[in-house]
């Protein structure tokens, strides 16, 4: 890479190289970085320090973590128990739902029913009125038939027995 920047135009060279040496660099310091990790002697002594000073405070804090984590075990019981009397409850409620759901169901089938009902009624009461009606027509019409010909007959007779007596 080095020998590609050289070769190229003077104002692009130096912004390149600039960026190859920063690289380089960076590449140099991971390098020495592995190599301090790599070396075990310095690693396992710091680590053996760490141990040793940790390790009373170690127990206490265990004990305290065991605590914690009893307790939040037994938080996490309790929340569990309480999901599942909610969902119990949720799905009594909703039994209790499809129940109310289906009695509507069955209410509202029973007043369509009822309503078609009363309109059918209604018709045949609107029929049966327009029938009396007719009849009443018929009916006084009739009579006054019926009053005519009496009277005609009743001056018939009249008639018949002036001639007849007036003879």
């Amino acid at each position: 890479m080095d020998l590609e920047a050289r070769s190229l135009q003077p104002n692009v060279k130096a912004v390149l190289l600039a960026k190859l040496r920063e690289y380089k660099s960076d590449l140099n310091n991971l390098k020495s970085e592995v190599k301090r990790i790599a070396s075990g002697n310095l690693n396992a002594a710091a680590r053996d320090e760490l141990l040793e000073s940790g390790m009373a405070d170690t127990l206490t804090a265990s004990a305290d973590q065991k605590s914690r984590l009893m307790m939040t075990t037994e938080r996490l019981n309790q929340s569990g128990d309480r999901i599942k009397d909610s969902r119990r409850t949720m799905l009594e409620t909703e039994e209790l739902g499809v129940s109310i759901l289906q009695d509507l169901h069955s209410q509202r089938q029973a007043l369509l029913h009822a309503n078609n009902t009363l309109h059918g009624v209604d018709d045949n009461i609107g029929k049966s009125k327009k029938i009396l009606t007719a009849i009443s027509r018929r009916m006084s019409r009739n009579k006054w038939i019926i009053g005519t010909i009496i009277a005609v007959l009743i001056i018939a007779i009249a008639l018949v027995l002036y001639f007849k007596l007036a003879k």
